[in-house]
């Protein structure tokens, strides 16, 4: 199974159309967990509090099993399931797509509304940069001063990430390692060098 994916560099915000009437304004964000699409949400519901309807979709994980789409009081599958297609249609993940609607007067119909926020969706989409990003786990060391280059190094070598650095009495290190080189990683240290290593997450 593979350990990259597909997602969008950063958040694109107000990009703005109007359809007979109605606004609509459209937002991406990269997410990691429902936690972070709850922040998003609660920051547009405050930011848009009378609009008529905040839609959106999301899609998290690599096989794309945790996903949901929301109407908010659109017709069914009318708004949600259009923007939940586009993100699929990109083919990526970790991302949270919301349309803000405010009506303006004249029913689009159920057509029309599927053509809206499908056509809002994409042209958020088409607004980001889509990158690669991979599985990664973060990973704490433990070892002495004299092994630190040693350290910095090999996990160079395997493109890992030091995040922070501790000094004491020994060298404490916590390092982001790509999920699919983690066994080499553990090898390398722990076997071959006898370093203390705990996996965090």
């Amino acid at each position: 199974m593979t350990d990259s994916y597909r997602t969008i560099e950063k958040p694109i915000e107000d990009v703005i159309f109007k359809e007979m009437g109605s606004k609509f304004i459209n937002f991406a964000y990269p997410v990691e967990n429902e936690d972070e699409v709850k922040l998003y949400l609660e920051n547009l519901y405050e930011k848009h509090p009378d609009a008529n309807h905040h839609c959106y979709a999301y899609i998290l994980g690599i096989d794309g099993k945790n996903h949901r789409a929301n109407d908010d009081g659109e017709p069914s599958g009318s708004a949600g399931l259009p923007i939940y297609n586009q993100i699929l249609s990109h083919e990526i993940t970790n991302v949270l797509v919301v349309s803000v609607r405010y009506f303006g007067g004249t029913k689009l119909g159920i057509p029309g509304l599927v053509k809206a926020y499908k056509y809002g969706a994409q042209v958020v989409l088409e607004e980001a940069n889509i990158v690669e990003r991979f599985v990664s786990k973060r990973v704490k060391m433990v070892f002495n001063y004299d092994q630190q280059g040693i350290v910095e190094r090999n996990v160079d070598r395997i493109e890992g990430e030091i995040k922070e650095k501790h000094f004491t009495d020994k060298c404490m290190f916590t390092i982001v390692v790509r999920e699919s080189k983690l066994d080499q990683f553990i090898k390398m240290f722990d076997e071959y060098y006898q370093m203390e290593i705990k996996i965090l997450d």
